[in-house]
């Protein structure tokens, strides 16, 4: 399975190019195009159950898109937000996504949903990530750029909690405030996780909450005044 990422950090495009036989996993709605030759069939990977767990508690589409090809051919993916996509390889271990950064796989990984704490309602990521494992490929998007921080055993790397992607399942991770109350009401940080390696850490460079705050108060109001 070939790949190429187009057009990021901005607007990326994920191509991918699919030999005979061979078959990519996509959240719904992910697809841009796809060339003569593949075909795509909607399911639930896993059995309704994990269709539940990821739609219900993972925040994640209850149907999976399957791109198979009769022939070699190519498929395209992007999210749908502005940003990047970064490909990962997964040979061992698992990978923590926060929900709307998965976007494709190959169908030998596994995605699943992962109780993250009471901690994860206070890093506002919700109370489940998805877990993906196994061997294959995985492609993760992000609201603006993805860097990828590694870290030693014991080393910690302090994140706002809006610009999380994805980590490895051997990085721990707390929520904590920034600084005293003072500094959490007005400071515009409030809540931050810390991760502690070993293991890495993707970060996106926007963040969703911080746009909107800003959005929010430029958009026209609509004036009920009688006349």
């Amino acid at each position: 399975m070939n790949h190429d990422i187009l057009y990021g950090p901005s607007y990326s495009l994920a191509r991918v190019r699919l030999e005979a036989g061979e078959e990519i996993n996509a959240e719904a709605g992910a697809m841009v195009a796809m060339s003569s030759g593949v075909e795509m069939q909607t399911g639930v990977q896993g059995g309704l159950l994990s269709g539940l767990k990821r739609s219900l508690l993972g925040g994640e589409s209850f149907f999976i898109n399957t791109f198979r090809a009769s022939a070699a051919g190519e498929v395209s993916f992007a999210p749908p937000l502005p940003g990047d996509i970064m490909h990962i390889e997964l040979t061992s271990g698992a990978l923590l996504v926060q929900s709307t950064s998965y976007l494709a796989s190959s169908p030998q990984l596994t995605v699943d949903t992962k109780w993250a704490g009471a901690k994860g309602f206070f890093a506002k990521e919700g109370l489940f990530l998805l877990k993906v494992s196994g061997r294959g490929h995985l492609f993760v998007s992000s609201y603006g750029a993805i860097h990828e921080v590694p870290l030693a055993s014991g080393e910690s790397y302090t994140l706002d909690n809006g610009h999380m992607v994805a980590f490895d399942e051997s990085v721990s991770y707390n929520v904590r405030r920034i600084g005293g109350m003072k500094s959490t009401l007005f400071s515009g940080e409030g809540l931050v996780c810390t991760f502690t390696g070993p293991g890495r850490v993707f970060l996106q460079t926007r963040s969703e909450d911080a746009f909107l705050s800003w959005l929010i108060p430029h958009l026209p109001r609509s004036n009920n005044s009688s006349r």
